[in-house]
């Protein structure tokens, strides 16, 4: 008698919480008692429905009035089973019942199933449409890196480091790159990378500017390329010098760096040390193209006649002369030579007069012949050594050299 009291609890229960509506779709047909009556049709609920109200109201009743008596006893004295009085449509409702999830569930997700989705065409109010905020739209393709840092998070970051990527699209493929990087897995352990190799924090965004394609080396083979430069027996100091100034350095194989700190010692007949000094002052030398080197080299001794002591020597004092252009070496060298009448040994005592400008040398010269100070033989009084004509500024020039006025210096330009 407990077991049917709970079972009727529980349908009354479920009946309450079904809304009838929703009962076409729990069960699958009409019982065999419903359809032998045709009043049942005018109810509200279905017949279906109507047929398992009628059998739960017997079920209560039967409930109320058997609990005063042993229970499934009959009139007759025999015992029979407390579903035996069920009809069997009943029971096999019962049945399905029993294996039902729980109802409420299953109704809260119908309704919103019954829910119509939106549409573009649905009219809404103004206050609605003010709230709509447009999201401009991902070019598929664009000529500058602009347009896509607002949806890169990598891009924006590049730019806070001070990264240009007005010159980074400037690079063929380098746009293109730094689109496909993450910024956490691929690009922030390049930077710690670079800072212990000595880098500076406001150095990061000019270097990675020059150099964009260091990103997508593999961290393994930059540290093997630096673990090189200190067996050749670098200092930190110069490492990271040497990479600051020089920021394709470290895209070179261990293999070409060691080629071309060959090449300058043997080509120059430097010793060890002085091959040293001399890439760590001009660390582009080890990354450039070494054609335009060997050029200059050939045009020092067989056009301007120096010997090959003196270009070693022209070499180690003022590396430029390795990479400037042999037009201009040749045309300085021709002044210095021919109309000033410097020889080899002063030009080899003082190369870096090499890399100051024609132009500046011609003006200092004709100023000095004006004034009858023009005498650059340091065995004679008066000596003007090549290093003070071309390095002081133009005040201390006039006042110090050609003991002169910056007004008569500026009054003789104009006569020129």
């Amino acid at each position: 008698m407990a077991l049917r009291a709970r079972q009727v609890s529980r349908w009354c229960c479920l009946l309450r919480a079904a809304r009838p509506a929703e009962f076409p779709r729990r069960l699958s047909g009409r019982s065999s008692a419903t359809q032998a009556c045709p009043e049942a049709t005018r109810l509200a609920l279905p017949p279906a429905a109507n047929a398992i109200l009628t059998w739960r109201w017997q079920a209560c009743r039967h409930v109320s009035v058997g609990s005063c008596s042993p229970a499934g006893s009959a009139k007759d004295g025999s015992f029979s089973s407390p579903q035996s009085s069920l009809p069997s449509p009943i029971k096999e409702e019962e049945a399905k019942a029993e294996t039902l999830p729980e109802l409420n569930a299953e109704i809260q997700c119908e309704d919103w199933e019954d829910i119509p989705p939106s549409s573009a065409l649905d009219l809404i109010s103004e206050e609605e449409a003010v709230q709509i905020v447009a999201e401009p739209i991902l070019p598929l393709r664009s000529s500058t890196l602009r347009d896509y840092v607002d949806y890169s998070e990598t891009l924006a970051k590049l730019v806070q480091l001070g990264v240009d990527l007005s010159q980074v699209e400037k690079r063929q493929k380098a746009g293109q790159l730094l689109l496909t990087l993450d910024f956490e897995k691929d690009i922030r352990k390049i930077l710690l990378f670079l800072k212990d190799v000595g880098v500076e924090d406001n150095q990061l965004g000019p270097f990675l500017t020059k150099n964009p394609f260091i990103l997508a080396e593999d961290l393994e083979a930059l540290e093997t390329r630096v673990a090189y430069l200190k067996s050749k027996k670098f200092d930190e100091a110069d490492i990271a010098q040497m990479v600051s100034r020089a920021p394709y350095l470290l895209l070179f194989s261990v293999e070409r760096l060691d080629n071309r700190l060959g090449f300058f010692k043997n080509e120059l007949g430097l010793s060890v040390k002085k091959t040293k000094d001399l890439v760590i002052r001009l660390p582009r030398l080890l990354t450039g193209k070494l054609e335009p080197v060997k050029e200059n080299l050939e045009v020092c001794r067989s056009e301007l006649g120096f010997q090959r002591k003196e270009v070693q020597q022209i070499a180690f004092k003022t590396p430029k002369i390795l990479t400037a252009s042999k037009k201009r070496l040749r045309q300085t060298f021709d002044y210095l030579h021919n109309v000033m009448g410097i020889p080899h040994s002063m030009l080899t005592r003082f190369p870096q007069v090499f890399n100051s400008k024609l132009l500046r040398i011609k003006e200092r010269h004709m100023f000095l012949k004006f004034l009858g100070r023009a005498q650059y033989d340091p065995a004679q009084p008066s000596y003007i050594s090549l290093d003070q004509l071309v390095s002081l500024p133009d005040e201390v020039f006039c006042t110090e050299i050609a003991k002169a006025s910056m007004q008569d210096f500026e009054k003789f330009l104009k006569t020129l």
